[in-house]
């Protein structure tokens, strides 16, 4: 197992440039959130293994040693709160724009996800730290499964996740992925830090989203939809056509997107 080392490869000019590395830890959010606050901007906490990762909504997140790429950037924003769910869209062109770069193809299944031959690949969490007087840092968590076998996927996982190894059938480098989604962040996060501005990450979202055009399970609470998903629009948010007519944004804080069978089967 290579140790995570990527000077080689990082352009971004402070993503990435301070990096706190851990063999195991409990949760790279976890820890990125107890050293936000002295933290640089752009400081990313990396472990070989997660013992209690954690990805959207609470669910359980596999993440075994030295196998993926299991890290968290802090980020420090001064733009308004609702505007911060946006950053979960960031992340997710820039792991698609990174995966690009390793020549590797890949859908955007939104908010939070990076998905390959109908497979989950990547999930994404984001996550605020409120501090005195309405001020807020960012942590925003990535999970890529990597080098993974099929045996570290349990039988509920085989069905909906893979990994760039299972996709390739070889080996992919750990720290040239990791190099490179840092320095695609950092190009998509500098417009939105500066002006609040967005439109590349919502534009390669929409180009690149394995719902747009199908039907999905809708779940939110106790209840769940059927709906046509229309668009993503210039916000972020998902733009759906119900059965009876009714079309909704949907804030990817609400709900979590199903195909009609499973996690996305058909689309």
């Amino acid at each position: 197992m290579k140790k995570i080392d990527i000077r080689d490869y990082l352009t971004a000019n402070f993503i990435g440039r301070s990096i706190e590395y851990h063999e195991t830890i409990t949760s790279t959010n976890i820890r990125a959130k107890e050293i936000a606050r002295e933290a640089d901007e752009g400081t990313v906490v990396i472990a070989e293994e997660q013992t209690m990762g954690k990805g959207r909504l609470g669910r359980n997140w596999t993440s075994p040693k030295g196998k993926g790429l299991w890290f968290s950037i802090i980020l420090k924003p001064k733009v308004k709160v609702e505007e911060a769910t946006k950053i979960t869209l960031i992340g997710a062109a820039a792991v698609y724009k990174a995966l690009k770069d390793m020549g590797i193809e890949s859908y955007i299944k939104w908010p939070n996800d990076i998905v390959i031959d109908g497979k989950k690949v990547c999930g994404i969490l984001t996550e605020m730290i409120f501090r005195d007087k309405g001020s807020y840092f960012i942590i925003i968590g990535i999970g890529i499964n990597v080098n993974l076998d099929e045996e570290d996927f349990n039988e509920d996982l085989k069905n909906k996740a893979t990994s760039l190894k299972l996709v390739r059938r070889s080996e992919v480098d750990r720290n040239k992925l990791f190099a490179y989604v840092l320095n695609n962040f950092e190009i998509l996060y500098i417009p939105f830090k500066e002006k609040g501005d967005i439109r590349e990450a919502i534009e390669i979202s929409r180009e690149r989203s394995i719902l747009i055009g199908k039907e999905v399970r809708i779940i939110g609470g106790n209840r769940e939809k059927t709906a046509r998903v229309l668009d993503i629009d210039n916000e972020g948010q998902l733009i759906v056509k119900y059965r009876d007519g009714k079309t909704e944004a949907l804030f990817s804080g609400e709900v979590s997107i199903r195909g009609m069978e499973g996690y996305m089967d058909n689309c």
